[in-house]
């Protein structure tokens, strides 16, 4: 199969020219005159979502599907299904179902990379719009979610007592330990980050900040040269001014994920998140009491938003493909690399999703 257009590139340059894709690996690039306009850049990879198109992760397997093939149509094309703070048996069902979803057969949808735990072992003071069903650091309960399920991700917050062991189980177990929903000082995330933890969640948002005499998880994980730190840009999150200062800061380590919700494509109205009345209005979601609840956003739209506030194409690609995909250490996707999977994302003129490739499969847009 060859996919023409303005093809993104191994060494990040966007050329013109057809990307071959044969049993569902990419074999190579021609460059030359392409038979159609737009873009080929590589499939979207998404590492914090919830739900999408009326599913949620918190469902189990038909939840986990329904966000697959729903986010798919948007170009994503690999992700992880996220759950919320929950009792221990919510969890578990749910990572249960994520584990079945993963092992089906992937045409027509997302692959799954496996489950984003985000909680239960996060700070009260720092919930953001999750249920107030926090749990201290557990290592026995850790060890039966981990065992439950196929994990990714998991979030904690570092400043909880017993979290920093938590973080050791995880690296020993090759979960990649993501601080957030915390409260946490600039020592403390720095020591987290010392054992071992990888990942910052939803940078900036529901986290000790930036505060020029007592700095904290924000500023620690802009420090860390090897973690890497998501960012939601559906322009309530983060101003397009810390969308600047963070690229800056951090470059090659940011993530763009979308933390949809249930509600995502479904228009302006009332949802739920964990049980909580979430109402969409004008693209934002909320609590009752205003506080954000996720988003209803899709990665096709992060980008477009990176590109209107100034980020270049090719460096917008990066943020949802290959940067999440070095995140998990999945070297064969976000890029177009001979022998990476054949995950690719067709974009018109004007960025809008034309068709998308899972493992050379075509994934229909109706």
């Amino acid at each position: 199969m060859k996919l023409e257009g303005r093809v993104l590139c191994p060494d990040g340059k966007l050329r013109e020219g057809a990307l071959l894709v044969e049993d569902g690996l990419v074999r190579s690039f021609r460059e030359g005159k392409a038979a159609r306009a737009g873009f080929v850049l590589p499939g979207f990879v998404d590492v914090h979502v919830h739900g999408g198109g009326g599913h949620d992760t918190m469902d189990g397997e038909a939840g986990a599907l329904g966000l697959a093939r729903f986010h798919a149509r948007r170009g994503t094309t690999s992700l992880c299904p996220t759950t919320i703070t929950s009792e221990p048996g919510e969890l578990e069902r749910a990572l249960r179902g994520i584990g079945l979803a993963a092992s089906s057969d992937h045409r027509g949808r997302a692959r799954i990379l496996g489950a984003h735990l985000e909680g239960p072992f996060i700070s009260e003071r720092r919930l953001g719009a999750q249920p107030s069903r926090a749990r201290a650091p557990d290592r026995e309960l850790l060890a039966r979610l981990l065992d439950s399920g196929p994990v990714a991700i998991a979030t904690l917050a570092p400043e909880l007592a017993g979290a920093l062991e938590l973080v050791d189980e995880l690296v020993r177990r090759g979960v990649r330990a993501s601080l957030g929903h915390s409260d946490a000082d600039h020592a403390t995330a720095r020591a987290a980050y010392a054992r071992g933890a990888r990942g910052a969640t939803h940078l900036w948002n529901a986290m000790s900040g930036a505060n020029h005499r007592s700095p904290g998880l924000a500023v620690a994980a802009l420090e860390e040269k090897d973690a890497f730190l998501e960012l939601i840009l559906d322009l309530h999150h983060v101003h397009p001014a810390v969308l600047e200062l963070t690229l800056r800061a951090a470059r090659g380590r940011v993530v763009l994920v979308t933390d949809a919700i249930r509600a995502t494509g479904k228009g302006d109205g009332e949802s739920e998140l964990g049980g909580q009345r979430v109402f969409v209005q004008a693209g934002r979601a909320a609590l009752a009491d205003g506080t954000l609840a996720g988003s209803v956003l899709t990665l096709d739209r992060a980008l477009g938003n990176a590109v209107a506030n100034g980020v270049s194409l090719e460096r917008a690609s990066e943020l949802l493909s290959r940067n999440p995909a070095d995140y998990l250490g999945k070297s064969d996707l976000g890029r177009f690399e001979p022998g990476a999977r054949g995950d690719a994302v067709l974009l018109g003129d004007d960025l809008s999703v034309e068709r998308v490739l899972v493992g050379g499969d075509e994934v229909s847009l109706a």
